[in-house]
């Protein structure tokens, strides 16, 4: 389902839009927006008639060549709001070889080609030629296409700014520019691409702006790029859908202890029928997935550091259903068109507040109801208390704050080291990266439920007992043999 469709399910008709002239229509119906027959036709074969808010607020003034910079909560048709009046002002004109009509910059390979399906789809009755420019592609495809020309270029920054050194693209011919999920886009990490991209652009061209999340000072840098804006906000920035039933969850800092904790809540979900698991770090989703699938879950992962063939592979796998979890980065925190995603589950408390609002706002899409857990260490008290700031609404802790109990040693002897880094391999300080603790070390009531097959890998027996013994007598421990010098005799001064 797209974009549009997962936005026009189940949204409470009447929308409004505000006319040039100060008057109030009621606007149910996308026929009432102003857009071409054809875009109208496709949408309706697709099964939807009734447009969003932010559809029905953005649309007439997008047909009308303005500025805009849109902000609603994810999961609202923000794409679209942009997809469909694009479709209705490409009809007129045609696409010369090296120089697109129109540019759309996505963060991530996965939402420049879900905008992609997005034109396939509404586009059908159209002769417009679209391409996409991300990376993990053979460039030798992507030039193909260029050369021929496009009307629709949809792009990710860098791979954008290698075809432009190379003298594949010329950007002089734009005639609308997108920049979706603006936050994320104009952070400090895009801002410098984003402004080596606009100053290829022509002066006189459209732009337009979406997102959930527009701060403040991000949204100051937006006066660089365009002119005289209309602001269209169908719900407060950085709000969460009332859809959503968000917990919060005590576990422990300790790995494999909230490994065990975050399955003990997976299996004590009522109608979970798949969900997202989001994870800090890269190396963090594939630790877990592997753990999940050790025990028997059915579960993959998906993070920016792995291939693009592998990436839409995990992701296809998880839409049909063919996987239960899917292990994530922030990689799949935006935009991603996957309508009916039961839970949601927060492995690590996100260190950017607004991250928290996109990562639960991939389930209760589209007037469905959703759940989203988020696990909270004793060291992730800043992180919360800035999104509790930011969504201005409470989260009740499940049962009353009290920590999962969760044994270390359910996680089996093989998964307590398996986040042990290989030889020379390093964290960003350059130290090596801390490993957790060994299931040898776990408690021997629970061990004996779960017996831990031996590893090779396990401590001699006689360190790990002493590591285990308690206080004693010698200084060296029970466990402990004296050093040999002391066993030596000694002749006493007369």
């Amino acid at each position: 389902m797209s974009n549009a469709g997962r936005a026009t399910q189940g949204i409470l008709p009447p929308h409004y839009r505000q006319h040039p002239s100060g008057t109030t229509d009621l606007t149910d119906t996308f026929s009432g927006l102003g857009l071409s027959t054809k875009v109208t036709d496709a949408v309706a074969a697709a099964g939807y008639s009734k447009p969003t808010e932010i559809q029905a607020q953005a649309i007439p003034h997008l047909l009308e060549k303005k500025d805009l910079i849109g902000i609603a909560q994810t999961g609202t048709g923000k794409t679209a709001s942009f997809v469909l009046p694009m479709l209705t002002l490409l009809e007129k004109g045609r696409a010369r070889a090296r120089m697109p009509r129109t540019l759309i910059l996505e963060p991530t390979r996965e939402l420049a080609a879900q905008v992609s399906e997005n034109f396939e789809k509404y586009g059908k009755n159209h002769r417009l030629s679209m391409a996409l420019i991300i990376g993990g592609v053979s460039f030798e495809d992507q030039n193909k296409k260029l050369d021929r020309g496009v009307d629709v270029l949809i792009a990710t920054p860098g791979r954008l700014l290698d075809q432009f050194d190379r003298g594949k693209i010329l950007l002089t011919g734009v005639e609308i520019l997108v920049i979706d999920e603006a936050d994320r886009m104009l952070d400090m990490g895009f801002i410098d691409d984003i402004e080596k991209i606009c100053s290829r652009l022509p002066p006189r061209r459209q732009t337009m702006l979406f997102s959930a999340t527009m701060d403040p000072q991000i949204e100051r840098l937006t006066k660089k790029f365009l002119k005289d804006p209309v602001h269209v906000q169908v719900a407060r920035a950085a709000s969460t859908a009332d859809t959503i039933d968000q917990k919060l969850v005590k576990v422990s800092s300790k790995p494999d202890e909230k490994r065990a904790a975050l399955r003990a809540r997976i299996d004590a979900s009522e109608g979970l029928t798949n969900a997202i698991i989001f994870c800090n770090r890269k190396r963090d989703v594939a630790t877990l997935a592997n753990s999940l699938k050790r025990h028997g879950y059915s579960a993959g992962a998906l993070h920016g550091d792995m291939d693009q063939k592998s990436r839409m592979e995990t992701l296809d796998a998880f839409k049909g259903n063919k996987l239960t979890l899917l292990v994530a980065s922030d990689v799949a925190a935006r935009g991603l068109d996957i309508p009916a995603v039961s839970h949601v589950f927060n492995f690590d408390v996100p260190v950017h507040a607004e991250d928290y609002v996109h990562r639960i706002g991939r389930t209760g899409r589209a007037g469905r109801s959703g759940v989203a857990y988020t696990l909270v260490a004793p060291a992730d008290g800043k992180h919360l208390d800035a999104i509790l700031k930011l969504i201005q609404k409470p989260i009740d802790w499940l049962d009353d704050g009290k920590p999962v109990k969760a044994s270390a040693s359910q996680d089996g002897e093989g998964e307590a080291t398996e986040a042990r880094p290989s030889r020379g391999r390093r964290g960003r300080a350059g130290k090596p990266e801390a490993e957790p603790k060994r299931a040898a070390q776990a408690q021997p009531e629970v061990a004996t439920e779960e017996p831990a097959k031996p590893s090779r890998r396990q401590r001699p027996p006689r360190k790990a007992e002493a590591e285990e013994s308690g206080s004693s007598d010698s200084p060296f421990g029970d466990a402990g043999p004296i050093p040999a010098f002391l066993l030596r005799p000694t002749r006493l001064s007369q």
